[in-house]
Protein backbone atom coordinates (compact mmCIF):
# COMPACT_ATOMS: atom_id res chain seq x y z
CA UNK A 1 0.00 0.00 0.00
CA UNK A 2 2.53 2.32 0.89
CA UNK A 3 4.45 1.55 -2.70
CA UNK A 4 1.37 2.48 -4.18
CA UNK A 5 0.84 5.98 -2.45
CA UNK A 6 4.06 7.33 -3.02
CA UNK A 7 4.33 6.10 -6.50
CA UNK A 8 0.88 8.17 -7.02
CA UNK A 9 2.44 10.60 -5.04
CA UNK A 10 5.71 11.03 -7.15
CA UNK A 11 3.58 10.99 -10.29
CA UNK A 12 1.27 13.64 -9.14
CA UNK A 13 5.00 15.88 -8.66
CA UNK A 14 5.84 14.56 -11.37
CA UNK A 15 2.36 15.69 -13.63
CA UNK A 16 2.37 19.05 -11.83
CA UNK A 17 5.84 20.05 -12.31
CA UNK A 18 5.37 18.84 -16.10
CA UNK A 19 1.93 20.81 -16.62
CA UNK A 20 3.28 23.87 -14.86
CA UNK A 21 6.45 23.54 -17.66
CA UNK A 22 3.78 23.51 -20.65
CA UNK A 23 1.75 26.56 -19.17
CA UNK A 24 4.85 28.20 -18.81
CA UNK A 25 6.09 28.24 -22.38
CA UNK A 26 2.50 28.47 -23.90
CA UNK A 27 1.34 32.05 -25.22
CA UNK A 28 -2.52 32.00 -24.93
CA UNK A 29 -4.34 35.17 -25.88
CA UNK A 30 -8.06 36.42 -25.91
CA UNK A 31 -10.35 38.14 -27.47
CA UNK A 32 -13.72 39.91 -27.63
CA UNK A 33 -15.48 39.55 -30.74
CA UNK A 34 -18.20 41.53 -29.84
CA UNK A 35 -16.31 44.57 -28.99
CA UNK A 36 -14.25 44.05 -31.92
CA UNK A 37 -17.27 44.28 -34.41
CA UNK A 38 -18.32 47.89 -32.66
CA UNK A 39 -15.12 49.91 -32.24
CA UNK A 40 -13.57 48.86 -35.79
CA UNK A 41 -13.92 51.61 -38.27
CA UNK A 42 -15.36 48.60 -40.66
CA UNK A 43 -18.41 48.83 -39.16
CA UNK A 44 -18.77 52.60 -39.25
CA UNK A 45 -18.14 52.05 -43.32
CA UNK A 46 -20.45 49.38 -43.32
CA UNK A 47 -23.25 51.57 -41.96
CA UNK A 48 -22.99 54.45 -44.48
CA UNK A 49 -22.55 52.07 -47.45
CA UNK A 50 -26.36 50.70 -45.65
CA UNK A 51 -27.57 54.33 -44.89
CA UNK A 52 -26.71 55.25 -48.22
CA UNK A 53 -27.57 52.38 -50.30
CA UNK A 54 -31.09 51.63 -48.77
CA UNK A 55 -32.43 55.99 -48.45
CA UNK A 56 -33.95 56.12 -51.83
CA UNK A 57 -36.53 53.14 -51.32
CA UNK A 58 -36.46 54.38 -47.00
CA UNK A 59 -37.50 58.01 -48.48
CA UNK A 60 -39.97 56.39 -50.94
CA UNK A 61 -41.92 54.13 -47.73
CA UNK A 62 -42.04 57.63 -46.32
CA UNK A 63 -43.85 59.28 -49.01
CA UNK A 64 -46.20 56.17 -49.40
CA UNK A 65 -47.09 56.85 -45.67
CA UNK A 66 -48.00 60.15 -45.83
CA UNK A 67 -49.75 59.34 -49.15
CA UNK A 68 -51.83 57.26 -46.57
CA UNK A 69 -52.48 59.44 -43.81
CA UNK A 70 -53.89 62.09 -46.39
CA UNK A 71 -56.24 59.45 -47.19
CA UNK A 72 -56.93 58.79 -44.25
CA UNK A 73 -57.56 61.89 -43.08
CA UNK A 74 -59.48 62.84 -45.68
CA UNK A 75 -62.02 60.19 -45.13
CA UNK A 76 -62.48 61.74 -41.70
CA UNK A 77 -63.01 64.74 -43.24
CA UNK A 78 -65.57 63.95 -45.99
CA UNK A 79 -67.08 60.61 -44.52
CA UNK A 80 -70.80 62.32 -43.35
CA UNK A 81 -70.83 63.72 -46.49
CA UNK A 82 -69.55 61.38 -48.76
CA UNK A 83 -71.90 59.11 -51.12
CA UNK A 84 -71.62 55.23 -49.86
CA UNK A 85 -70.22 54.38 -52.52
CA UNK A 86 -67.86 56.88 -52.30
CA UNK A 87 -66.97 55.84 -48.95
CA UNK A 88 -66.58 52.50 -49.89
CA UNK A 89 -63.92 53.34 -52.65
CA UNK A 90 -62.12 55.82 -50.05
CA UNK A 91 -61.72 52.67 -47.67
CA UNK A 92 -60.76 50.46 -50.39
CA UNK A 93 -58.22 52.84 -51.43
CA UNK A 94 -56.72 53.29 -48.15
CA UNK A 95 -56.93 49.20 -47.82
CA UNK A 96 -54.76 48.73 -50.34
CA UNK A 97 -52.25 51.62 -50.06
CA UNK A 98 -51.58 49.89 -46.08
CA UNK A 99 -51.07 46.84 -48.46
CA UNK A 100 -48.70 48.15 -50.29
CA UNK A 101 -47.10 49.74 -47.75
CA UNK A 102 -46.77 46.67 -45.82
CA UNK A 103 -45.36 44.65 -48.53
CA UNK A 104 -43.05 47.24 -49.13
CA UNK A 105 -41.94 47.72 -45.74
CA UNK A 106 -41.52 43.58 -45.74
CA UNK A 107 -39.21 43.76 -48.99
CA UNK A 108 -37.72 46.59 -47.64
CA UNK A 109 -36.26 44.34 -44.22
CA UNK A 110 -35.66 41.92 -45.84
CA UNK A 111 -33.35 42.73 -48.88
CA UNK A 112 -31.88 45.73 -45.78
CA UNK A 113 -31.28 42.39 -43.72
CA UNK A 114 -29.59 40.53 -46.66
CA UNK A 115 -27.30 43.23 -47.66
CA UNK A 116 -26.32 43.82 -43.50
CA UNK A 117 -25.64 40.20 -43.07
CA UNK A 118 -23.45 40.22 -46.14
CA UNK A 119 -20.90 43.03 -44.61
CA UNK A 120 -21.09 41.09 -41.58
CA UNK A 121 -19.78 38.29 -43.32
CA UNK A 122 -17.23 40.52 -44.80
CA UNK A 123 -16.07 42.09 -41.42
CA UNK A 124 -16.11 38.87 -39.66
CA UNK A 125 -13.50 37.60 -42.18
CA UNK A 126 -11.23 40.83 -41.52
CA UNK A 127 -11.57 39.98 -37.92
CA UNK A 128 -10.53 36.62 -37.96
CA UNK A 129 -7.74 36.48 -40.85
CA UNK A 130 -6.31 39.69 -38.71
CA UNK A 131 -6.36 37.57 -35.83
CA UNK A 132 -4.49 34.80 -37.67
CA UNK A 133 -1.80 37.10 -38.89
CA UNK A 134 -1.41 38.30 -35.65
CA UNK A 135 -1.31 34.93 -33.72
CA UNK A 136 1.54 33.38 -36.36
CA UNK A 137 3.40 37.25 -36.36
CA UNK A 138 3.59 37.67 -32.18
CA UNK A 139 3.92 33.49 -31.83
CA UNK A 140 0.33 32.96 -29.84
CA UNK A 141 0.04 28.77 -29.19
CA UNK A 142 -3.55 29.81 -28.73
CA UNK A 143 -6.62 32.95 -29.57
CA UNK A 144 -10.17 32.22 -28.49
CA UNK A 145 -12.91 34.40 -27.73
CA UNK A 146 -15.79 34.27 -24.68
CA UNK A 147 -17.44 31.52 -26.67
CA UNK A 148 -14.56 29.43 -26.60
CA UNK A 149 -14.12 29.66 -30.54
CA UNK A 150 -10.97 29.11 -31.39
CA UNK A 151 -9.42 31.94 -33.96
CA UNK A 152 -6.07 30.48 -33.88
CA UNK A 153 -4.13 28.02 -32.89
CA UNK A 154 -0.14 26.45 -33.46
CA UNK A 155 -0.11 22.77 -34.48
CA UNK A 156 1.88 21.81 -30.94
CA UNK A 157 -1.85 22.73 -29.31
CA UNK A 158 -3.52 21.19 -31.47
CA UNK A 159 -4.16 17.40 -30.38
CA UNK A 160 -7.31 16.04 -32.78
CA UNK A 161 -5.42 13.33 -34.31
CA UNK A 162 -4.74 11.83 -30.66
CA UNK A 163 -7.81 11.86 -29.52
CA UNK A 164 -9.06 10.23 -33.19
CA UNK A 165 -6.37 7.83 -32.68
CA UNK A 166 -7.71 6.82 -28.96
CA UNK A 167 -11.40 6.84 -29.86
CA UNK A 168 -10.23 4.61 -32.86
CA UNK A 169 -8.24 2.19 -30.34
CA UNK A 170 -10.91 2.42 -27.65
CA UNK A 171 -13.45 1.72 -30.51
CA UNK A 172 -11.78 -1.31 -31.66
CA UNK A 173 -11.03 -2.74 -28.22
CA UNK A 174 -15.07 -2.53 -27.33
CA UNK A 175 -15.62 -4.22 -31.04
CA UNK A 176 -13.56 -7.61 -30.03
CA UNK A 177 -15.63 -8.11 -27.09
Amino acid sequence: MFKTKSSFLFLLGLLVCLTGQVFADTKIGYVNAAKILEKVPHSDAARRILAKEFAPRDKKLVVMQKAQKKLEAKFTREAATMSAAGLKKLERAIRDKKREIKRAQDEFREDFNIRRNEELVKLQKAVVESIRQLGKDEKYDLILNDAGVVYYNKDTVDITNKVIEKLKSEFASQNKK
